[in-house]
């Protein structure tokens, strides 16, 4: 193992902890908030502009995805020459920008065009905050400080479902849009007068193709970031199916109503709970301890779901329980898979989260739209989806760490 990726030191914050935190998370939930404020306007924007298909909305979240697994290549391997600030708020211009225009749209067709833009401009704030947490912290730390960032991320599948339902109580869905936009802004704002620079002068790469070409050789060739970043890949598809199909799964088959905000808001919170709970025991178990063990539980969970739904039907209180502890494990697992496979890539964290970035994201978005397309009615589409992830995921981990699991190889940082 590269000992000097995992016990390198710290490099000093210019703001406290606490703010590099709630910024990180910031950044990173701008994407949350791009998708979850937007499932409960899909049924009127596919009204309001003429889509008749239910699956073909599901496009509005699919475009964004797509933007946003593409143009993560790029954002790495520039932050890595040029710092981690200008990429980031060059991303943010872009995503902000696109955000407005997406509230004057005329037609379906440049709606998704936008939310593509917007997804390429957002792609910046998920390398960057990655590639910012790897700067500033290794090993154990950084997992749990990931962990950290990802509860406070999940403040925002809590509350944007339901700011959402309030936007078309007394507006339409173009505010949304107007929303996301100006929170956005504030954001940018915040980015630009208190994030510090975190890449190390030592560490910033020459912006050739050859230096490019042999960062992302570091990246693929490294067993540990392939492996976990296709476990990753495996399980983000599956919540991505579940994001696409959520609206139809609540209020189209459990006819939940005005109540689909609220039952999302419970996981939602539940899985921001599990996350705090990973990063006050991270430094005592370990990374692969704790998320070694969720990947099983959240395989027991899902292949459960997938056997009954075979059965028949699904009462909703069954579904809404397994589909809880299923996403309770999901947060202890992304948390710590993603520390893993950055773990030995310090020295190249831009090119490594952005490379990650991309096959997780562009991955996971086309098993999600794939899982989201083949809902017919039933839950079965989606359990069978989940299951199949977490199957995967586990022969990954089983690859990257030679069959043996749990074992407690991170020392704290």
């Amino acid at each position: 193992m590269d000992q000097q990726a995992t016990k390198e030191p710290a490099y000093a914050l210019a703001i406290p902890r606490w703010e590099f935190i709630a910024l990180a998370a910031a950044l990173m939930a701008i994407n949350a908030l791009a998708i979850d404020i937007m499932l409960p306007g899909l049924q009127q924007i596919g009204a309001s502009l003429g889509v008749a298909d239910e699956n073909a909305r599901q496009y509005v979240i699919t475009a964004y995805i797509t933007g946003f697994g593409l143009t993560q290549l790029v954002f790495g391997p520039v932050s890595d020459r040029f710092g981690r600030r200008g990429p980031l708020l060059v991303g943010l211009v872009i995503y902000v920008a696109a955000g407005f225009a997406c509230a004057f749209v005329p037609n379906f067709s440049v709606l998704l065009l936008l939310r593509f833009v917007q997804g390429l401009g957002a792609a910046a704030t998920r390398v960057i905050a990655v590639s910012m947490v790897r700067d500033s912290f290794g090993g154990r730390a950084m997992a749990e400080v990931m962990s950290l960032v990802f509860m406070v991320f999940m403040i925002v599948p809590v509350l944007a479902p339901g700011a959402g339902q309030l936007i078309m109580l007394f507006s339409e869905w173009r505010a949304i849009f107007l929303l996301m936009a100006v929170l956005a802004l504030i954001i940018t704002a915040w980015t630009w007068l208190r994030l510090p620079e975190t890449l190390r002068p030592e560490y910033r790469r020459p912006f050739t193709a050859s230096s490019i070409l042999d960062g992302f050789r570091i990246v693929v060739t490294n067993r540990l970031s392939v492996c976990y970043s296709i476990a990753v890949t495996g399980i983000l598809g599956a919540l991505f199916g579940f994001i696409n199909s959520a609206q139809q799964i609540y209020v189209g088959l459990y006819d939940v109503g005005a109540m689909f905000p609220v039952y999302f808001a419970v996981v939602a919170g539940l899985m921001a709970v599990s996350s705090f709970m990973n990063s006050r025991l991270v430094g005592r178990f370990g990374m692969r301890r704790l998320a070694h063990g969720a990947l099983l539980g959240f395989l027991a969970a899902t292949g459960l779901a997938f056997v009954l739904s075979l059965v028949g039907p699904l009462p909703f209180w069954l579904f809404l329980f397994l589909f809880a502890v299923a996403m309770v494990q999901f947060s202890w697992i992304m948390s710590n898979f993603n520390a893993l496979a950055l773990e030995q890539l310090g020295h190249v964290a831009g090119t490594a989260s952005s490379t990650q970035g991309f096959v997780q994201t562009l991955g996971g978005g086309l098993a999600g739209a794939a899982i989201g397309q083949a809902f017919d009615g039933t839950v079965t589409p989606l359990s069978g989806g989940y299951f199949f992830a977490a199957v995967l995921a586990l022969v990954m981990v089983l690859i990257a760490e030679r069959g043996r699991l749990f074992r407690s190889l991170n020392p704290p940082v």
